[in-house]
């Protein structure tokens, strides 16, 4: 991790620029990678969906996270039409979940269920929103690795299509309530398959000392599918579940994770006469965060991804069964950015005789920690016109007391970057929002949704009376 609470000095890379960053040929370019497709900068502003930033920016207020809609919804359909195609050339079918931790509120989901995609839910607060927005229950998937009782009783009332169980006690907890209710509850059992994908280590999620799923490698995930079959009367296997880590680029680790699944898939089928209907690989797919990131579409993912479950399910013996993935980041990611306004710029002598030149923004670690707890890399640019100045390397920091509150580690901006312009940091959508927190009581940005040359606000923003309001005096 290269923020750390000692300071920016203890931090990886410090002193000039990483390798991957290039020297700008044009400091005021956008990436088209990094960037919902309708950005583009007319008159030297950032315009996307057909509204002007700077005028969102006097509307709203900053920091506000942004969505364009119709960037969202083809991305979703990418999912739902191009990355299912090769699977139903082979015959097979493919369930698209939107993985709503990535970032959920309830005209979000209104999106996904227009779209026709499904819903992956990881607690009780999530599945509140799928009701309150009457997101059909059997197309919402129960996850997390710890759920209640509260939240299984909720999930089966609402009639969740599945839910994913996570251990031996979870397995008991769903076989109580499903009998208490006289119900059999639809069950899938995560299995952690061993392998680890190219990812930070908090968010790699297949290895074997990790919180989640049934180790395949130690016979768990056999005595997890034998704790299921034998309570008929309150739970269905229905199928497998693996997910690999995040922000992935090449389908190499899935074809590992299918093979193991589909030997596991193979084993029941033959030894308990059970033939699963679903088989879930997870998400975790990648987006471009920087120029040094190149993301896979859609329809190479499910063209890879498709050929590899063709293969290995010819090598187990058995038929294709339904495919389930579950993208987030890589739906919410692109589609989303940050603006924020400069307040400061600062330099700073370093040893060496280098210098530092931060710029600090009136957001920080309280709307995007993802810096701070992943050391994730981001991008940025001015909002509010075109520099005619050269490039100089900056860091863009937040107003919090934490010296770890870094936006973004290294980027080149406009010489002449002075407080009260605005910065755009693309690619947010994904876990800023959901990671938000009241840090120092600043109150959480509003997200704004853009469409058509219109802008509306999808979830408000936070107010200082909003926090104190859980006071209790």
């Amino acid at each position: 991790m290269r923020a750390h609470e000692a300071g920016a000095l203890h931090a990886d890379g410090y002193g000039g620029p990483p390798q991957w960053l290039p020297y700008p040929g044009d400091v005021n370019a956008l990436l088209p990678q990094l960037w919902p497709v309708s950005a583009r900068r007319e008159n030297g502003r950032l315009n996307v969906g057909g509204v002007d930033m700077v005028a969102l920016a006097q509307e709203f207020g900053t920091p506000a996270y942004v969505i364009d809609e119709l960037d969202f919804r083809q991305r979703a359909a990418a999912f739902r039409d191009d990355f299912s195609a090769p699977f139903k050339a082979r015959g097979g079918g493919v369930d698209v979940y939107y993985a709503g931790k990535a970032f959920l509120c309830t005209q979000v989901a209104r999106w996904v269920m227009d779209e026709g995609l499904m819903l992956d839910v990881c607690s009780g607060g999530e599945l509140a929103v799928a009701q309150r927005v009457g997101f059909p229950g059997e197309r919402v998937e129960m996850h997390g690795n710890n759920k209640s009782a509260a939240e299984i009783e909720a999930a089966l009332a609402y009639g969740v299509g599945r839910i994913v169980a996570d251990s031996f006690d979870e397995i008991a907890r769903i076989a109580a309530i499903a009998r208490d209710r006289g119900v059999v509850a639809p069950v899938m059992l995560r299995i952690t398959v061993g392998v680890e994908a190219h990812t930070h280590e908090y968010i790699a999620t297949a290895h074997e000392d990790q919180k989640f799923g049934f180790s395949l490698n130690s016979g768990q995930a056999e005595r997890a599918v034998q704790a299921v079959l034998a309570e008929p009367d309150a739970m269905q296997l229905v199928g497998l579940h693996s997910h690999i880590g995040s922000q992935i680029f090449d389908v190499a680790g899935f074809e590992v994770a299918a093979a193991r699944l589909l030997r596991l898939h193979a084993h029941i089928a033959e030894r308990y006469g059970q033939v699963l209907e679903h088989l879930d690989l997870g998400g975790g797919f990648g987006i471009a965060y920087t120029s040094e990131n190149t993301p896979a579409t859609a329809a190479d993912l499910g063209a890879g991804m498709a050929a590899i479950v063709e293969r290995e399910c010819a090598a187990a013996g058995v038929a294709m069964p339904r495919i389930s993935i579950e993208p987030g980041r890589a739906i919410v990611g692109s589609s989303t950015f940050t603006l924020y306004e400069v307040g400061t710029v600062k330099e700073v002598d370093l040893d060496g005789g280098m210098r530092r030149r931060y710029v600090s923004v009136d957001g920080g670690m309280s709307d995007n920690v993802r810096t701070a707890l992943y050391g994730a890399d981001y991008s940025c640019t001015t909002v509010n016109r075109e520099s005619q100045a050269g490039p100089a390397l900056a860091r863009v920091v937040g107003k919090h007391c934490e010296s770890g509150d870094i936006v973004v580690m290294d980027e080149y901006l406009p010489a002449d970057l002075h407080p009260g312009d605005l910065l755009a940091v693309p690619g947010t959508g994904a876990y800023c929002r959901a990671l938000s927190n009241q840090y120092n009581h600043i109150p959480r940005p509003p997200v704004v949704a853009v469409r058509d040359g219109n802008a509306r606000v999808i979830v408000r923003r936070e107010s200082v009376e909003d926090i104190l309001a859980l006071d209790v005096d």
